[in-house]
C-alpha cells in the first residue's frame, strides 16, 4: 500500500477515481438516453418469454435495473481504488 500524503499516490488515486467516474457517467448516458432516443426501432423487437416489445422494456425497467447495477458496481470499484492507495475507511 502507498503512502496516502505522497503527491503520487494522490494524483494516482483521483486519475483512477475519475475514469472510474466518466467509464460510469458513459454507462449512465447510454442507458439514460441513447437507449431511449431508439425506443422506436427496438420496439419491433418483442421479448420472447414476456412478449413485451424491447424498447419499452428497455424504457420502463432495464434502464432502472442498469441504473442500481451500477450503484453497487461503482460502490465496490471505488472501495478497490480507495483500498489500494490507502483511502479506504475501516469498517
Amino acid at each position: 500500500m502507498a503512502q496516502p500524503d505522497s503527491p503520487a499516490n494522490q494524483e494516482a488515486h483521483w486519475d483512477k477515481t475519475t475514469r472510474l467516474m466518466f467509464t460510469h457517467l458513459g454507462v449512465w448516458f447510454f442507458f439514460g438516453y441513447v437507449v431511449h432516443m431508439f425506443v422506436v426501432p427496438l420496439n419491433k423487437i418483442i421479448i420472447p418469454v414476456l412478449g413485451f416489445p424491447l424498447g419499452f422494456y428497455m424504457a420502463a425497467q432495464g434502464s432502472l435495473i442498469a441504473f442500481v447495477v451500477m450503484l453497487f458496481m461503482f460502490a465496490r470499484q471505488q472501495d478497490k481504488i480507495d483500498r489500494e492507495h490507502g483511502y479506504a475507511e475501516d469498517d
